[in-house]
């Protein structure tokens, strides 16, 4: 079933940011949302997935053919979105085993039993790439701009969730480290899951092809394409869209 986000219409501290914004996203489509800074597509992100900052004043998000717009956040997140901060916060103290290992029990309802549960992190670290020593880190603290992506990345593989919203995932990284992103984000692409891909820029879209491209400038989608729109950015900027 997709997820529809119906003429939604956001507020932050009584300040109308996104207007009348409508698209739908069916199972293993990705959805790219380019836009320059103040666009609103941040706004849209966190509002989706619930922070209470931000106020959807109209529209509805619908997901299985129920409205969800007004649940919890945890709810939404055992219904199966997930929302992959800009700027991940740290959580010093916790481990990402344990961080991992807490949130799966929390979105499926059933305890995981430790040594299982390791032996499964630990290989999908392997599958990304990720030194084993990652496990027993504190979650973000001291992480380098990469490493903090791809922890995103191995918490997708891990939570399982079926539609990613992905915040300017490619903000700050170098080449090799978005191309590990890139990977990781094809690997986590599937028929089961959909895919909103939030950025300022096409080079994250040489990497991860997207089906949809949509524009978003002053708060509102003023255009929708293929991949090519992606392109034609790049080349032209959003002055001419």
């Amino acid at each position: 079933m997709p997820l529809e986000l119906k003429h939604l219409r956001i507020v932050v501290q009584e300040k109308k940011i996104v207007h009348d914004v409508s698209f739908v996203i069916q199972p293993g489509e990705v959805h790219a949302i380019m836009g320059p800074n103040g666009s609103g597509k941040s706004t849209l992100a966190n509002a989706i997935m619930g922070h209470p900052k931000y106020t959807i004043t109209d529209g509805q998000i619908i997901l299985d053919g129920e409205d969800i717009t007004r649940i919890k956040v945890h709810e939404k997140a055992k219904k199966g979105l997930f929302l992959s901060l800009q700027y991940p916060p740290e959580v010093a103290g916790v481990s990402v085993n344990n961080f991992l290992r807490t949130s799966v029990a929390a979105i499926t309802g059933e305890k995981q039993h430790p040594i299982k549960f390791h032996e499964m992190l630990l290989g999908k670290m392997k599958e990304l790439g990720i030194d084993s020593s990652f496990a027993g880190r504190s979650v973000n603290a001291g992480f380098s701009g990469g490493e903090k992506k791809r922890l995103e990345i191995l918490q997708l593989l891990v939570l399982n969730p079926r539609y990613i919203i992905l915040d300017e995932t490619d903000s700050g990284l170098d080449v090799d480290a978005l191309k590990v992103v890139g990977d990781g984000i094809n690997r986590f692409r599937s028929p089961e899951h959909g895919i909103i891909l939030i950025t300022h820029y096409n080079r994250i879209l040489q990497y991860v092809r997207p089906d949809y491209v949509h524009i978003m400038v002053g708060g509102k989608i003023v255009k929708s394409g293929g991949s090519e729109l992606a392109e034609n950015i790049e080349k032209n900027g959003y002055a001419n869209t």
